[in-house]
Parts: C-alpha cells; sequence; structure tokens
C-alpha cells in the first residue's frame, strides 16, 4: 500500500515539470497511479474476505507507527476513488487547454488528492486517519479556489477550508477522547474490542460524527459544497461526487457496524441525514445552473447515504454501501457531462439551451442513462440500490422506522424531479421556434468518461448479486432482519418495488407541474439560510478579533513585548515561586571556574550598558557581548559545539540587525517618562528573575538519572557518532529537527513575502539571477565581479581582495564541518552558518550583484531541496524495513585511506546545510539587496535612510 502512496507523491511532485514540457496530454501519464491503483486492489480482490495489514514504525519509543489496512469496506473505497480519479485525470486532457492558467499546479494538487484519499480510507490508526483527513481539506481548499483571480473562488475555497476545518478539529478531539478510552489509536483493535458506553464516549461520538457531518456537507453544513461549484468541472466531479464528500460517509460507515448502538449515534445520523436529503433536494428543484442542480442533489445524496451507512444494520449497510458505488458511478458521470456542455457552448443555464441533445446525441443519451440511475429509473444500478434501500427500511423495528421511511421516499421524489429536470434542461427543445445553442466540438475524451459510467450504470445492474460476497465481511456483523435485503433488479411483488412504483409517479407529477412547484417555492417564505450564519459567524469573529487586537496590541513592539513579559511573570512565576515554598533545600553552585564570574560580570555590564545606550547601532553591538559571552560559557562548561553555534547564530543576528537598522533612525526614541522608564525596568528584572529562579529550580526537583550519563554510549550506537549534540539534533530527536527547519523555511517565506511586495521586484530578481549564469566569472581580469558595479564611493579595495583571498576557505570549512559533525564540533547547521556568513561577506563586499554571483540561485530552490533532501532520508530509511528517520551505518575499506565511517543521517545533514544556506541567502536578499535598492532609489538628501535626517 505504501508503495502506490509514495507513486502518487511522486506523480504529484513531477506534475508540475510533466505539464510544462508536455501541457495538458499530461493528464495522460497522471492518471495512471489512480488506473494502476484499481487493477492493483481488483488482482487482491481476496484482501474482502482477509484484510491485507502493513505497519511502518516511525517513533518506536511511543509506538507511533503508519498503519494500513484493507478490507471489503475500504476495498470499495479504493476502487471508487481510483477508477473515478483516473477518469478524471484523463478527462482534464481534453476539458483544459495548454493556455489554461497555472495548470501545472491544479495537476499537482488534484494527482496529489487522489493519493491522499487512498491513504485516508486504508489508514488503521486514528491520528494517521485524520492526518489524512486534514491533508484533504487542504487540497479541497486549493483546488477550489484554483481561479485565484475570481473573488467568488477565492470566498467559495474559503468557506469550505472553514467548515471542514472546523468539523476537523472536533473530529481530533473525539478521537483523541475514543483512542485513550480504548487504550490505542488502532482503529481495527477500536473496532474489535469497544469501550463500554458511557457519557464520555458518547461525547467523543458525537464529536467524530460532526467532523463527517462537516466533510459531507450536512445539514447545517451543507452550504459550503454548492459554493465550491466555483471550482472547474473536474474538481466538482473528483471531489464533491466521490471523493471528499465521501471521506465523511466512509468514517461514518468505518465505525457504524461497532457504535451504531451507542448515544448519540443512530439519532443523529437520522436527523441530520433525513433533514439534508430533504433540503437538498428541495433546493436543487429551483436551481437554474446545471451545475448547481447537481451540487443540491449531491447534497441529498450524501444525506440519504448518511442514513444509510450510520444505520448499524446489515440491510442498511448492504444498501449503503451499493449506493456509495453507484452515485460516485451516475454523479461523476452527470458532472463530467455538464464540463462538457460548458465546454462546448460557453454556458450552463438552462435557460440559455435549447435543441442541445440533437447537437451531441452521444453524450445526451449517456448523460441522459446516469440521470435515470440518479433517479433510480430500470433496469439501472440506481434502481438497484433504491430497492435495497427502501426494503431496508420497510424490513427495520426501529422506531423512527415510520418516519424515516417517509423521509427517504419523499426524498427518492424529489431526486426523480431533479434529475429529470437536469435532463430537460440540458438535452431539450424548449422552443422550437428560437435557435438552437450553438456548439464547439469537444475531444472524444471529454465525452468519454460520461459513456463509460453510463456503460457501468447499465452492465453492472444485472450482475448486482455479486457484489453482495465482497462486502459481507463488513456487514456480517451486524444484526440483520428476519428477511435480509439482496441486490438484484427483480424480486417480485414486494413493497419496495411499491414504493419505487409510488416514487416514480410523483416524481413524474412534480416535474410535469415544474412551473406551478416553482411558483409555489417562490411564493413560500424565504428561511433563514445556513450560508447566512456563516456569514454572521465570521463578521462577528473578525469583529471580535479586531476589537481584541485594538485592546491588546495597539502597533507599539514595546507594548506588545511587555504584554507578554507580564503574562510570562504573573503565570510561570507564580508556579515557580510555589515550588521554592515546597522545596525543602536549595543547592547553588556559584561557578565551576573564576572564569565564569568574569564573564557574566561583563555580560551584565554589556546589558546594562545596551539598556542606557541612546544609539541604535550602539545597542545592537552590546547586546552583541551578551551573546558571545554566552558562547563563553558554554565553552568554559566544556561544549564546544555549543559554543560554536551560538557564536555564528550571534554573528549573523547582528549582520540582521545592522541590514535592518539602516531604514531606521540612529538613535532611539527619548520621549519616555521616568515612569514608564520605570516600569519597564521593572518588568525586565522580574522577567530575568523568573527565569532565573527556573532554570535554578530545574535541577532540584529531577526525579531521574539525567540523559547525558548514558548519551555517550548510546550516541554512538543508537547514532554512530561521538558529537553527541549532533548525533542527538539528526538521529535521536531527529523530528524535532525537522521541525525546526520547516519553521526556518516558513520564516524564509514570511520574510520574502514582507519585502517582495510586488510581484514586479520578483521576477526582476529572477531576471537578474539568469543573467548572472551568463556571465563569465573566470574571465581574467575579474578579482571581484561586480567590481564596476558598485559606485566608487562605496568600495573597499582591500576589503575587496581579502574577500576574494578567505571565500573559498571558508566554504571549504563550512563543508568541513559537515562533514566531521557527526564526530566532532560542528554539523549542517553550524556548517551552513559559516557558508552563509561566507555570503554575507560576499555581499558587504560587492553588493547584491557579488552576492548574485557567488549564489546563482534563488533562496526557495535550497530551501525545498534542503527540505525534501531531510524528509528523503525518512522515507528511505522506511522503506528499507526501519523506523522513519532510523540511522544506517556503514563501514566502507577503502584502498590506501582505510575504513570510511559512514552514517546516513549525513544526508540528513546535507538537508539542514542546504536549508540554513537558503535563510541567510533570503535574508541577504529581502533586508540586504532590496533595501540597497529602497535606499539607491530614495531622494538624494535620504538616501542613508531615516537615520541621515534624524
Amino acid at each position: 500500500m505504501l508503495i502506490w502512496l509514495l507513486i502518487h507523491f511522486l506523480a504529484a511532485v513531477c506534475a508540475p515539470l510533466l505539464v510544462k514540457v508536455l501541457g495538458r496530454k499530461a493528464f495522460w501519464l497522471l492518471a495512471l497511479p489512480s488506473a494502476g491503483t484499481a487493477v492493483w486492489a481488483l488482482l487482491n480482490i481476496g484482501w474482502t474476505q482477509t484484510p491485507h495489514e502493513e505497519r511502518y514504525p516511525v517513533v518506536p519509543s511511543i509506538n507511533a507507527a503508519l498503519d494500513f489496512r484493507i478490507d471489503s469496506l475500504s476495498w470499495v473505497f479504493t476502487l471508487v476513488v481510483s477508477v473515478v480519479g483516473a477518469a478524471v485525470l484523463a478527462y482534464c486532457a481534453g476539458y483544459f487547454s495548454n493556455k489554461e492558467t497555472d495548470l501545472y499546479r491544479f495537476a499537482a494538487h488534484l494527482t496529489g488528492f487522489a493519493g491522499v484519499m487512498l491513504g485516508l480510507v486504508w489508514a488503521d490508526n486514528l491520528l494517521g486517519l485524520y492526518t489524512f483527513w486534514e491533508i484533504t481539506t487542504v487540497l479541497s481548499y486549493l483546488l477550489v479556489g484554483h481561479l485565484s483571480e475570481k473573488a467568488e473562488s477565492r470566498a467559495a475555497a474559503m468557506q469550505a477550508l472553514v467548515v471542514t476545518t472546523f468539523g476537523g478539529l472536533a473530529m481530533l478531539a473525539g478521537m483523541i477522547m475514543l483512542g485513550h478510552a480504548s487504550g490505542t489509536y488502532r482503529v481495527s483493535e477500536i473496532l474489535a474490542h469497544p469501550p463500554a458506553p458511557n457519557v464520555y464516549i458518547g461525547v467523543a461520538l458525537a464529536l467524530m460524527l460532526v467532523g463527517a457531518l462537516t466533510k459531507s456537507a450536512q445539514v447545517p453544513f451543507h452550504f459550503w459544497l454548492p459554493g465550491a461549484m466555483a471550482a472547474p468541472t473536474p474538481v466538482s466531479a473528483y471531489l464533491h461526487a466521490a471523493a471528499m464528500v465521501k471521506a465523511g460517509i466512509y468514517l461514518i460507515a468505518r465505525f457504524a457496524p461497532t457504535f451504531a448502538d451507542y448515544d448519540p449515534w443512530r439519532w443523529m445520523v437520522f436527523a441530520f441525514g433525513g433533514l439534508t436529503m430533504l433540503i437538498g433536494g428541495y433546493r436543487a428543484m429551483r436551481q437554474t445552473d446545471l451545475k448547481l442542480i447537481l451540487a443540491f442533489g449531491t447534497v441529498s445524496q450524501l444525506g440519504f447515504l448518511v442514513i444509510l451507512v450510520g444505520g448499524g444494520t446489515a440491510d442498511f449497510a448492504l444498501a449503503g454501501i451499493t449506493l456509495v458505488v453507484t452515485h460516485a458511478i451516475f454523479k461523476s458521470g452527470l458532472f463530467l457531462s455538464v464540463g462538457a456542455i460548458d465546454h462546448a457552448t460557453g454556458t450552463r443555464d438552462i435557460r440559455r439551451l435549447n435543441g442541445l441533445g440533437r447537437k451531441m446525441p452521444v453524450l445526451a443519451v449517456a448523460s441522459t442513462l446516469c440521470a435515470a440511475s440518479m433517479a433510480g429509473i430500470p433496469p439501472l444500478l440506481g434502481f438497484v440500490s433504491k430497492e435495497a434501500a427502501y426494503t431496508a427500511m420497510w424490513n427495520s423495528d426501529h422506531p423512527w422506522q415510520p418516519v424515516m421511511l417517509v423521509v427517504i421516499v419523499a426524498g427518492s421524489v424529489l431526486t426523480f424531479a431533479y434529475s429529470a429536470r437536469f435532463v430537460w434542461g440540458a438535452w431539450a427543445t424548449k422552443d422550437p421556434a428560437a435557435e438552437r445553442t450553438e456548439t464547439h466540438p469537444n475531444p472524444p475524451v471529454v465525452v468519454a468518461p460520461t459513456v463509460l459510467m453510463a456503460a457501468l450504470s447499465v452492465l453492472f445492474a444485472y450482475p448486482s448479486p455479486l457484489f453482495e460476497p465482497v462486502v459481507r465481511p463488513w456487514t456480517s456483523g451486524m444484526p440483520s432482519s428476519e428477511h435480509p435485503v439482496h441486490l438484484g433488479l427483480w424480486h417480485g411483488l414486494t413493497p419496495a418495488l411499491g414504493l419505487s412504483a409510488l416514487t416514480i409517479a410523483l416524481g413524474v407529477v412534480l416535474f410535469v407541474f415544474k412551473r406551478q412547484v416553482f411558483s409555489i417555492q417562490a411564493a413560500l417564505p424565504d428561511l433563514p439560510r445556513a450560508a447566512q450564519g456563516y456569514r454572521l459567524i465570521m463578521r462577528s469573529l473578525d469583529r471580535l478579533s479586531l476589537e481584541s487586537t485594538g485592546l491588546f496590541s495597539r502597533g507599539s513592539l514595546p507594548m506588545t513585548l511587555t504584554t507578554v513579559l507580564a503574562v510570562f511573570v504573573l503565570f510561570p512565576g507564580s508556579a515557580v515561586a510555589a515550588a521554592y515554598l515546597h522545596l525543602p533545600e536549595l543547592k547553588v553552585v556559584i561557578w565551576d571556574h573564576p572564569a565564569q564570574a568574569l564573564v557574566g560580570i561583563v555580560m551584565v555590564a554589556a546589558a546594562i550598558g545596551a539598556i542606557r545606550a541612546r544609539r541604535r547601532f550602539r545597542g545592537v553591538f552590546l547586546v552583541g557581548v551578551t551573546g558571545y559571552g554566552t558562547a563563553l560559557l558554554f565553552l568554559l562548561h566544556g561544549a564546544p559545539d555549543l559554543a560554536l553555534t551560538q557564536v555564528l547564530v550571534e554573528t549573523v543576528s547582528v549582520v540582521v540587525f545592522v541590514l535592518v537598522l539602516r531604514r531606521f533612525s540612529s538613535r532611539f526614541r527619548d520621549q519616555y517618562s521616568l515612569i514608564g522608564r520605570g516600569w519597564r525596568l521593572g518588568v525586565g528584572i522580574l522577567s530575568g528573575a523568573v527565569f532565573a529562579a527556573a532554570v535554578m529550580l530545574a535541577p532540584q526537583l529531577r526525579v531521574a538519572p539525567p540523559d547525558s550519563t548514558s548519551l555517550p554510549v548510546s550516541a554512538y550506537q543508537f547514532g554512530g557518532g561521538l558529537n553527541i549534540v549532533n548525533v542527538i539534533l539528526v538521529d535521536t530527536r531527529a523530528w524535532d529537527t525537522m521541525g525546526e527547519i520547516s519553521v526556518v523555511l516558513v520564516a524564509a517565506t514570511g520574510v520574502a513575502s514582507l519585502i517582495f511586495l510586488r510581484q514586479a521586484t520578483f521576477s526582476d530578481l529572477l531576471q537578474r539571477i539568469r543573467q548572472t549564469r551568463d556571465v563569465d566569472l573566470t574571465a581574467p581580469g575579474r578579482w571581484i565581479s561586480s567590481a564596476k558595479v558598485v559606485p566608487d564611493e562605496r568600495r573597499s579595495l582591500m576589503f575587496e581582495v581579502v574577500t576574494r583571498l578567505i571565500f573559498h576557505a571558508i566554504q571549504v570549512w563550512s563543508v568541513y564541518l559537515l562533514l566531521t559533525g557527526h564526530n566532532a564540533p560542528g554539523g549542517g547547521f553550524a556548517a551552513g552558518l559559516v557558508a552563509g556568513l561566507g555570503l554575507t561577506v560576499r555581499y558587504l563586499a560587492g553588493g547584491a550583484a557579488e552576492l548574485r554571483a557567488a549564489m546563482p540561485v534563488m533562496p526557495g530552490t535550497l530551501l525545498g531541496i534542503g527540505l525534501f533532501l531531510s524528509a528523503g532520508v525518512g522515507l528511505v530509511s522506511m522503506l528499507a524495513g526501519g523506523a522513519v528517520l532510523q540511522s544506517w551505518t556503514f563501514d566502507i575499506p577503502v584502498p590506501l585511506i582505510g575504513n570510511v565511517h559512514l552514517v546516513s543521517s549525513t544526508f540528513f545533514d546535507i538537508g539542514v546545510y542546504l536549508v540554513v544556506i537558503g535563510l541567510i541567502l533570503d535574508i541577504l536578499r529581502s533586508l540586504g539587496a532590496n533595501i540597497d535598492g529602497q535606499i539607491a532609489r530614495a531622494p538624494v538628501g535620504s538616501q542613508l535612510g531615516l537615520g541621515a535626517r534624524r
């Protein structure tokens, strides 16, 4: 299973390149992973009887792993996701043009979504399921908002994101509660040995159902799905007919066999599902846009599915899973047919479509068959699932049975009516005297998926009884009625057949009298809509956030910092004070060596000097003294690795401060009153006291032996290195480092986004980098490549010559620190800082042009490659049969050299190295070169920044 997820991941990564090279034809290749998954699932149909499991340890110490499992239920959903996914991706090859905006990005998102949905239905761990669940939410947001230049698309994407994220967070809380009560997060184990029903479990199940109901667009969360129709048609066909909305259905189906009898499961399922089925069908009758007819019809059908798969009996389950397959087939075919109509005519408005059936006969027949299947007309697959649902509800002994039977019959009548409305609106000749709608020819691939889905609706109806053994392992554990439901086209003269006939008759009446029905709907008062409630809530939240921000954040950095420190003093300070009151004895070692006291005195003096400084640069350098003093303390404590890193970080920090302060006044504001200064001094002293007290308190409360006693041995045995600090970073706590470099990437992106606000500025930088790559930097006389670019008044010949002499030595030293960091002071982080400082020297010597000559690449390239390389080490180790980010040690004999000790985590460290270089390059480009440009463009009297004027 993991291999298919990786194939989809690689396809999504390669999608932008494929689209740029092949254009829309790339979708043919991108459809292959989904098609291959479908074939693979069919070849392994035996897993429906004997579930297949795969487990990949992630963090063995806490028993965290990637757990995957395929049984009969997940096998069915695998086919639904992969078959429809392959059809939709192939459809894109004809639907889009090569001039489509950001088609490469759309291809990556849609391909990635197909893989993530497979991960969701295969996940056998609650937290893993939630992870895939939220990734589908993010990708759905990106796909719905693909046409980002349209306000409608952006609003619809945000609406879908907010609603489904809210449900996802509620579901996460429920999952944690359920996993805690069960003692395990393995889904299969929870379902096999469920906890006893109680209020706690009831709350957990209710929260999980909230997540499922929001994802499957149930009332009152249904409004996001019609709004999401702003997305391109392939997105609607895949996400909102076959895949994403089915995630909530899958979650309900997965847990219903075990928890349907628990409160409040069944009443939530019946109440929300029934209300959704009726409201969705009613709203579909009022639409004039073909896509919106299908959208509200999807809402209605999803309510029907929730009732069936959540009913908790074998009869409901069989009918529900059959309808899942049926709905994916006919609804994807219908959405794709709407895309073909829009593609050929430029409109989806049924009031403007006239006589289209005769101009597009093949598509008209296929679309009509899909709509007939949706309406439940025999002998189509939709009739089979509708008959099964009626039979299951007729045989049910649940107290809600009479009400729910009326609900699903009424909802099915509405389904027939809006299905007929769709066919009439799309294909009928409404006005013989008027001209028929102009059309443009569709490529065959745009028509073929609808034809395929229509054929499946016809061909799968008769052999539908063969589907029962496939899903029986899933339904066998649920209670069944005396007369169990069976699939098929004919069961005799049964009550279900009578209800089907009644449905069709009433549906025909509704359609025939559609004008009168529409008049009645228009005359009825408008009820409050969920979308209006959503907008009211969002406006209220915006107002609340605005008022809160205005109260606590006035745009004053001193005030914000004072608030943060005051909270720190109040809450952690109280806890520290309470701990000291119960401490029997306080043992404090003032210093281990007199030199530490001397360094401390210098640091205190520098801190006091920084407080009293009136010039910004003086304050920065004095603060830097405290940083270098900290490095010296590390060194005196016997931690050269930490000392090296601290020196490098402090140096980079000083450089960043200096770059930024060029655009500030040279002096601090001298407007604070005596009370204001006293308040700031008091907050600072209290904050320092609390922190110092916490540092002294921590060793007094130790209850276990320190890790340092065993790290020298375990570092070499576990990580294959003698440098304990580096082994911790790239082996023992590699997950922490992954999180840290991800934060670094986000910080770099934030810095760049604040500086490069205009696309023109960013494009100009790209163009300059391309030009730099074409320059021959080895030409004779090019002592410093940018010598002729920098103004004479800013040049320093000695600095230029020294820079040229030491730059390469600095880079060699950085590589040395990188490669020896596993056994000696250094590592990827320190080495990256050294390399970045080398780039800083080049920048200071020759400005932006010199920086481009030294590193003619975009920072994002280095950041992305570094993160990809570090994460790739984790994937490779997992594929090799180990835990994620597990290290592998090799001793390779090399002639004349001896054994070369190689650790796989070195590649992880190289990723960290590239991320740090990318960050510093981003800072130099953003805060250095770009600000240089601002200064150069400023009026003559202000070219030195604000400081020159004040």
